[in-house]
């Protein structure tokens, strides 16, 4: 889900929370973002968090990424939280088998 916080927010622009069903899923996660990002030259102003507290955190200032446990998500509910902030659409890129 991505967030739209502008004009709500002051710190960040957007959020993009998304989630993952074990501790090795969140880490592949977070390190799938961050390699495919820091192939455009893009790279995270702070990482925080670990996949054994089932919550990291990808600082890339406008955006801020959130990966979360399915029942960390639930808990923390950071899309109530921010209930105000528009959601946005997107589509997934295609698989790296669809394109090759």
């Amino acid at each position: 889900m991505v967030l739209d916080l502008r004009g709500i927010s002051g710190f960040t622009d957007f959020f993009v929370i998304c989630s993952g069903t074990s501790e090795p899923h969140l880490k592949a996660i977070a390190g799938e973002i961050e390699a495919r990002l820091k192939e455009q030259g893009v790279r995270p102003a702070a990482v925080d968090g670990f996949p054994a507290s089932h919550w990291i955190v990808l600082d890339y200032m406008q955006v801020i990424v959130h990966v979360f446990h399915a029942e960390k998500r639930a808990f923390y509910s950071l899309e109530d939280l921010w209930g105000d902030a528009p959601r946005l659409s997107w589509e997934s890129a295609p698989a790296a088998a669809e394109t090759a």
